[in-house]
């Protein structure tokens, strides 16, 4: 069961869906061109929460609201969406870390790291993207 302190629902259109993806897709593309492992983490971790929040608005109509542990609704409802567990696993490691980064002083992400988390957020908006071509056709 949704709760609505976390989500509202809204007729979204087709071309409101793909505006969130399109910026979704412009995150991955700038952590795909970065050198510095924390940027390339925190670009990574934006496009799956906004891919997720795109899928959510196409999936079950429902507008994220803006309020604490917003994110962790987004990447539960993304991986029940997607029935793939990884992306409520990784992706609430990567909300961990940078929770970390944003209030407990900064963290250290690896090239080696941050690489496989945009391999992994790469696959997720794959997997989204092929969703909402079917459903915004």
């Amino acid at each position: 069961m949704i709760k609505n302190r976390y989500f509202k629902k809204i007729k979204f259109t087709k071309t409101q869906i793909l505006k969130y993806l399109k910026n979704a897709i412009k995150d991955l593309n700038i952590a795909k061109q970065q050198k510095i492992p924390e940027v390339k983490f925190n670009y990574s971790y934006t496009a799956l929460i906004k891919s997720g929040i795109a899928l959510i608005a196409s999936v079950k109509g429902l507008k994220v609201r803006s309020i604490p542990g917003h994110h962790i609704k987004i990447l539960e409802q993304t991986s029940k969406i997607l029935n793939d567990e990884n992306i409520l696993i990784i992706g609430n490691s990567m909300r961990m870390k940078r929770n970390t980064d944003l209030y407990e002083g900064g963290i250290f992400i690896s090239e080696k790291e941050s690489e496989e988390y945009y391999s992994f957020v790469e696959e997720t908006i794959t997997k989204i993207k092929k969703i909402l071509e079917k459903i915004t056709k």
